[in-house]
């Protein structure tokens, strides 16, 4: 009995998802490690995210500074479930759908009337110190592109 009553437990601690960290604070981006499939990643690339992860939400505020006399910003709140939820003001995309994949992976589709404009997977490093975001989106012309951010905590 003292055997199944352990071999139980194990089962159960195996079985359960892993605690996820908290991937809270602000990231930036490292140009040198960055690269976009068509060769145009700006000169200077400076991109700085404020993440805040809250039970099932993600608050995500970027800071894109690679231009210092235009700096550019995205701004919006949704659920870790998949579900849709609203961005406003914004002329390139006016939903989100955030699902986390698991306790260090996230898919974020950014989108404009149900199109996906940028579609990406996140990936936080297990020491906490970096992460890094691939995936494809497309320019204002509609052509798409690679892409393979990666960010520090700063």
């Amino acid at each position: 009995m003292k055997t199944l009553l352990t071999t139980l437990a194990i089962g159960v601690l195996l079985a359960a998802p892993a605690a996820a960290a908290d991937h809270s604070g602000a990231w930036h981006s490292i140009e040198a490690k960055s690269s976009w499939s068509n060769g145009q990643l700006p000169k200077g690339f400076s991109l700085t995210l404020n993440l805040q992860f809250s039970g099932d939400t993600l608050t995500y505020r970027s800071l894109n500074d690679t231009n210092k006399d235009k700096p550019g910003g995205l701004t919006y709140s949704a659920k870790l479930d998949g579900t849709p939820s609203p961005i406003a003001n914004n002329a390139r995309f006016n939903q989100v759908v955030v699902k986390q994949r698991g306790p260090d992976q996230f898919e974020v589709l950014e989108m404009k009337d149900d199109d996906v404009i940028v579609g990406s997977f996140w990936t936080f490093s297990s020491d906490g110190k970096g992460f890094v975001r691939r995936g494809v989106g497309k320019d204002a012309t509609g052509k798409s592109k690679a892409f393979e951010e990666v960010f520090e905590r700063k």
